[in-house]
């Protein structure tokens, strides 16, 4: 009898589902398209349903929760939620090696900079374990950071003297070096930055200015990825991370590279033309009405005077603050994608 009573339980047992898992989830902003069309269908039904109940998501994100953008993965790190996500150039002040995952112009095109992604990972994976107590799952682009100008501009070297809010430290450092004045102005107030004269130009990107309506405020856009690609890093809290068993953590780091960073990289490329055609009205707008921004043509002449002063002086600069290994891990990994190489004295 207490053979059979002891077998049945082992089979009540083995029939049982596995325990649920809780993830608390902070994405990024969710009014932009990365969050609408990437993160909270994969967070909210993709994921759960292809762990078949066992993962259960609670999904808000910063602005919802009214988090400094460069509180996210400080918070990530002492575990105040499980995964959380932004832009990494929040976080360069308590990381600034972490610039060195996007530095303007030197991608043009989506391809270009997945691979400058896809070499800057295994540097930003030490980073983030290092100064964010996190697990790196994922790094997606949001749309190259363009320039939108309340000012009549014809080239790059039109931005000269102007005031730009700038994107990123690493976009600030480049304005500057060009002759601009970089202004610091959150996102959410650079149309009345832009109305009243605060700032002359902003960057973003194309798709956030569209969604955010810039372009009521701002009169020509400079189609040139000056803010460079503005990765999103998705990061899990390690300690959360390391709680969970091997293929749970299998099934997450897979269903994320497949299912929400692969699919957000496909599209990076045909939005940004998506997103210029629905801002100026040249070429057909999927997105919504069209408007009538001045297109402003960017010509090899700017891309070769950018790329000249981002070798001269600003990674130089970077090089400086952050040190001379973390250059020489830049130059064997990024630089090497694009044929640049640091100073790492």
């Amino acid at each position: 009898m207490k053979r059979t009573l002891t077998a049945l339980a082992g089979s009540a047992l083995m029939m049982m589902p596995a325990a649920a898992e809780d993830l608390s989830v902070v994405g990024s902003w969710s009014s932009l398209p990365l969050h609408k069309q990437f993160e909270a269908p994969f967070w909210s039904e993709t994921l759960p349903e292809a762990s078949g109940g066992t993962l259960n998501v609670a999904l808000t994100t910063h602005n919802q929760m009214n988090l400094g953008v460069a509180d996210v993965f400080r918070l990530l790190g002492d575990g105040v939620f499980d995964v959380g996500m932004t832009v990494a150039d929040y976080a360069v002040a308590d990381a600034p090696e972490l610039e060195g995952l996007d530095v303007p112009l030197l991608a043009l095109t989506a391809d270009d900079a997945r691979k400058m992604v896809d070499a800057a990972r295994p540097m930003v994976a030490d980073i983030y374990k290092t100064r964010f107590n996190s697990h790196v799952l994922a790094i997606a682009p949001y749309p190259p950071q363009v320039v939108f100008c309340n000012k009549e501009v014809s080239n790059l070297d039109g931005l000269k003297g102007l005031k730009v809010r700038a994107s990123g430290r690493m976009t600030a450092k480049f304005l500057e070096a060009l002759g601009a004045e970089g202004v610091n102005v959150n996102f959410s107030e650079v149309p009345g930055a832009l109305q009243k004269g605060v700032v002359d130009c902003a960057v973003t990107g194309a798709g956030s200015g569209y969604s955010a309506g810039w372009w009521e405020v701002s009169t020509h856009l400079l189609p040139i990825p000056l803010g460079g690609w503005d990765p999103v890093v998705t990061a899990i809290n390690l300690d959360k991370w390391n709680s969970l068993d091997a293929d749970t953590q299998a099934l997450i780091q897979e269903q994320v590279s497949a299912k929400f960073e692969g699919p957000a990289w496909d599209v990076a490329q045909g939005a940004l033309a998506n997103n210029i055609s629905c801002l100026t009205g040249q070429g057909e707008c999927t997105s919504g009405d069209s408007r009538s921004m001045t297109l402003v043509e960017v010509s090899q002449a700017d891309f070769n005077n950018a790329r000249m002063i981002l070798e001269s002086e600003v990674l130089p600069a970077w090089a400086e603050r952050t040190g001379a290994d973390w250059a020489k891990r830049w130059n064997a990994s990024v630089g090497e994608v694009v044929g640049v190489n640091v100073s790492a004295e």
